[in-house]
């Protein structure tokens, strides 16, 4: 076993935290709210390209979408030095944006500004704010982080806005929402052909229908090239390093999905979906050592993930680290209730909780609650099945456990590889229909 992948301190948390809130929609309909969500989160990932500033991620902040409680007590509970609040509205082809960074711990406004422009002037707005904040905070912004919030993704406002709604339907992780996604992305790369974004973007829907619901050696070409092409056309772009690492994955091709990966984590440290893709990799090929190194760094860039807890627990269970499994699924357990209270429909929070639950040897009914209540709202998605089985085989219910995955399989045999490896079934390995599963790929357990 391996002891250099042991996991290291991530670097110091800059002392200038800070956390964008999603802007309050003065438009007067819901229908505008994938592009106030789409701009939000825009103005969190230019914010996130400069090193000086700790940003809170768009999943952490998601968690007060009502805007309920005013915004230096959001600010206190995400734990950081100053919020952006501000309203947002859009009126056909018009913007406009009133924003103030405040001071958490006075109150205070540092800055305010209202943006009174054309939508087309939108990314000309997110530089304009992320620049100002940093000079506002003092915080000395390099050539290279210059040229990365400079960028223009795109010169067509209509393929942004196809992007922002490929984004929304993207987030909801359903099998439907991902080919919608899928769809938009697919738009916005007929309007501007050189989107790099955008092909990203098509890139992960495919790779996420191969991952989660149905292989097909269409998609996964697709992947290939849509990521690749992401790559080409901005190769300074780490979600577009992420998207081809993933779909290179997609071959077992880990090596190369490995350069992949550490180029995005070099262009962007922050960036959640480059350490956890790279973990799941090794977890997938049980070097769980080297996952459990990577899916630590991927909770240090994510603090508020529930997923990425789960799977350092299974690994360092794999390992034998009773005691530090133990503390990642507690973790689990805490950051998935918090989810749950925002979204209470999210199977892969029900399911993950369910998992942690059995692995603590605690709320054993309540975690076959929840492991029969998520295939009730998803009772054909592979990943909900899958990981369902887990519990079910963690509880010693190896028949319904092994049900489960036969149905998992039958949207594709991308799950064998997970499923040989994963140390939540090893309680099934010397069960014959498990072994006859595993025999499909020709592997013995």
């Amino acid at each position: 076993m391996e002891t250099s992948w042991s996991a290291e301190p991530g670097p110091a948390r800059p002392r200038k935290s800070l956390a964008v809130l999603y802007f309050n929609n003065l438009s007067g309909s819901r229908k505008d709210e994938y592009f106030r969500d789409g701009v939000t989160d825009d103005i969190i990932i230019e914010l996130s390209r400069i090193r000086g500033i700790s940003v809170a991620s768009s999943s952490a902040v998601r968690r007060y979408p009502d805007r309920s409680l005013p915004a230096v007590e959001i600010g206190r509970r995400l734990n950081v030095a100053y919020v952006l609040d501000g309203s947002f509205h859009r009126a056909k082809n018009h913007l406009r944006l009133a924003v103030e960074l405040v001071e958490t711990r006075t109150g205070l406004a540092l800055w305010a500004e209202r943006f009174d422009r054309e939508v087309k002037d939108v990314f000309a707005i997110q530089k304009e704010i992320a620049e100002t904040i940093a000079r506002t905070l003092s915080v000395i912004i390099s050539d290279e982080e210059k040229r990365a919030i400079r960028k223009v993704p795109t010169t067509r406002v209509e393929a942004y806005d196809h992007y922002l709604r490929g984004r929304q339907h993207f987030r909801r992780f359903r099998r439907r929402s991902i080919e919608v996604a899928g769809e938009e992305f697919r738009k916005a790369i007929e309007i501007d052909p050189d989107y790099a974004g955008a092909y990203a973007g098509l890139a992960d829907c495919c790779s996420y229908l191969c991952m989660f619901w149905s292989s097909s050696d269409e998609t996964i070409a697709e992947a290939d090239r849509a990521s690749r092409k992401a790559v080409e056309l901005d190769n300074e772009l780490a979600e577009a390093h992420v998207a081809r690492g993933v779909a290179i994955s997609l071959r077992r091709d880990h090596a190369k999905a490995e350069l992949e990966f550490r180029e995005a984590m070099r262009l962007n440290p922050s960036l959640f979906e480059a350490y956890y893709f790279f973990a799941r990799g090794y977890y997938a090929q049980g070097k769980l050592d080297r996952a459990v190194y990577w899916f630590r760094r991927a909770c240090q860039a994510r603090p508020e993930d529930y997923q990425a807890p789960t799977l350092l627990g299974s690994a360092l269970k794999g390992m034998g680290l009773v005691a530090e499994s133990n503390e990642a699924y507690r973790s689990t357990v805490e950051l998935a209730q918090r989810h749950l209270e925002v979204d209470p429909g999210d199977t892969r929070a029900l399911y993950f909780s369910a998992i942690a639950y059995c692995q603590l040897g605690e709320r054993r009914d309540l975690a076959l609650e929840w492991a029969d209540r998520a295939p009730a709202i998803d009772p054909e998605e592979p990943q909900v099945l899958y990981n369902v089985a887990c519990v079910y085989a963690l509880q010693g219910l190896f028949e319904k456990a092994i049900d489960c995955l036969t149905r998992t399989l039958a949207h594709g045999e991308l799950w064998l590889e997970w499923m040989r490896n994963d140390p939540d079934l090893e309680a099934l390995h010397d069960h014959p229909r498990y072994r006859a599963l595993a025999a499909q790929s020709g592997s013995s357990d």
